[in-house]
């Protein structure tokens, strides 16, 4: 593998790069996978995913990505476990170092990479994620039927996830550790007119309480007096940002502000010819597993036609 010329290489394993993964392989272009130290990427640690088409029951994250690996590997696809530490896109063919010193050349390369929810850092939030704890509303919000919710952020994703959640939850409270909200005006005005919406400002979370097996409260520190308060609830939604797992091509492909790849147009072409992004790593509209399957789809048919036209 050390001076092999691989045609397709796909950085990342979740719904993107698995997809990008059958289709390449389908197309017999005997794609190598790297898989990162998380294979199957975020939908690893979510236990009911209740939209994905095909499955009317629900299916297990983990379950899911099992399948789309199997699917994968049927078609001939190579996996390598491990993670990229150096990426050099300024030359063809691209040069992909591993953590364990081996290179890697490729003549396309599909980066499915992903993005990290932001959390808050605290023990509990990690204990009960996945029971009351969630960072995707559009996913969970339909578990949380009349119930009361939290909200923590004060962004546009924050209103966003709260207006959505209005649709299942019976209250959904917003907290800010500010003053006043920095989203966008007209944001802030549709969550303030909406009455299932209240607020909390001037407050952080010191705790999310739970009785071991789900969230059955939240504890409020308020970050002038420091008094603490706990208030009871059914789930906390951490919204407080993403960020997308793009820093081995910084200075290298075109980002926005955020660290986003980005795309041109309708393609999952980047700046770099050759080089294809797909899923959370170019996608900050919509993050979602569906969504990230078809632009895995559109990189493959983009690779496949590029490799075409440099023979």
């Amino acid at each position: 593998m050390q001076n092999e010329i691989r045609d397709v290489v796909i950085i990342g394993t979740g719904p993107a790069g698995y997809t990008a993964a059958i289709y390449t392989g389908r197309a017999n272009l005997k794609p190598l996978v790297i898989e990162g130290h998380q294979p199957g990427g975020q939908l690893m640690i979510t236990t009911d995913i209740e939209n994905f088409p095909g499955f009317p029951e629900g299916i297990p994250g983990p379950e899911l990505m099992g399948k789309m690996r199997q699917q994968a590997a049927r078609f001939g696809v190579e996996f390598l476990y491990g993670s990229v530490t150096e990426a050099d896109v300024s030359r063809s063919p691209f040069c992909l170092t591993l953590d364990d010193g081996r290179e890697i050349l490729a003549r396309t390369l599909v980066v499915a990479t992903g993005a990290n929810a932001k959390w808050l850092g605290i023990e509990s939030e990690t204990r009960y994620r996945g029971r009351g704890v969630s960072a995707c509303a559009t996913c969970d919000g339909f578990f949380f039927r009349n119930s009361r919710v939290f909200v923590v952020g004060g962004g546009d994703t924050a209103m966003e996830e709260a207006l959505y959640l209005t649709k299942f939850a019976s209250e959904v409270v917003l907290i800010h550790r500010r003053e006043e909200f920095r989203a966008s005006k007209i944001m802030s005005l549709r969550a303030g007119k909406n009455p299932k919406i209240s607020t909390i400002l001037n407050v952080v979370v010191d705790e999310i309480l739970g009785d071991g097996m789900k969230v059955t409260g939240i504890r409020l520190k308020n970050v002038k007096s420091g008094e603490l308060t706990e208030q009871a609830c059914d789930g906390v939604f951490m919204a407080i940002g993403h960020e997308p797992n793009a820093g081995l091509f910084r200075g290298q492909l075109d980002m926005d502000d955020y660290g986003y790849i980005l795309t041109k147009g309708r393609s999952t072409e980047t700046s770099v010819k050759g080089v294809f992004a797909c899923g959370d790593v170019q996608d900050f509209t919509y993050r979602q597993a569906v969504t990230a399957v078809g632009t895995g789809c559109m990189a493959a048919v983009e690779a496949e036609r590029f490799l075409e036209s440099i023979r």
